[in-house]
């Protein structure tokens, strides 16, 4: 009987996933391609991608930056990519001294420049810490993007663009943002693989602009 009540939990637990993914295909994959399309834009220029995330979304945040800074499939330049969660002296001193409300938002103010990207990441859309940082990475220039779990809510609300997605569990959204993040990187792959690469010469005016345009 155990066994028959377990594996009828996996079926739902599938089936779930499947009706999630089956809605993430309709109505995400286009907010993915011009996410990938942005980052492709800002990447192999000299920008930076900062990610965030409390828990299971932290692991799923880290994910995205080594596909970036090591590679997804095909071998590429390595890009920056930076996971704030996983500087833990910072993490804990900037909790300690400030409160855990703070522990992303200051470290986007000392990282985050006008057109790098900020991706905050959670299941909820609720986390205190993520909309601070949020806020703190818009007014810093930069673009801000959110994968949380249904919406509308406030990160969502806060960031951007946001990809919600449509799930009953926690579970179910943490596996369809793991997808989510292969996707961005492989379409960011493809559209670099396409792309002519940026010289140095142009890619160091950009971030002069942006640097200028950060303190004017």
């Amino acid at each position: 009987m155990s066994e028959s009540h377990a594996l009828d939990g996996a079926h739902r637990h599938c089936q779930s996933l499947q009706d999630a993914l089956g809605r993430f295909r309709r109505d995400g994959l286009g907010r993915i391609a011009d996410w990938a399309v942005h980052l492709a834009g800002v990447l192999p220029g000299g920008g930076r991608l900062l990610a965030a995330g409390n828990g299971g979304s932290a692991a799923q945040a880290q994910h995205l930056t080594a596909e970036l800074v090591g590679r997804y499939r095909r071998e590429r330049p390595a890009f920056s990519a930076i996971s704030l969660h996983a500087e833990t002296s910072s993490v804990t001193a900037i909790g300690n001294d400030y409160g855990f409300e703070h522990v992303y938002a200051r470290q986007v103010a000392a990282h985050g420049r006008p057109g790098d990207v900020l991706v905050l990441m959670s299941t909820s859309g609720r986390s205190a810490n993520l909309i601070t940082a949020a806020v703190a990475g818009r007014a810093a220039g930069m673009r801000v993007w959110a994968m949380t779990g249904p919406g509308p809510n406030p990160l969502a609300e806060a960031a951007d663009d946001a990809l919600c997605i449509d799930a009953d569990t926690t579970a179910t959204v943490q596996e369809a943002h793991l997808v989510a993040v292969h996707l961005l990187c492989e379409s960011f792959d493809t559209v670099i693989s396409h792309s002519p690469a940026p010289t140095a010469a142009a890619a160091a005016p950009a971030r002069a602009v942006a640097a200028h345009r950060s303190v004017s």
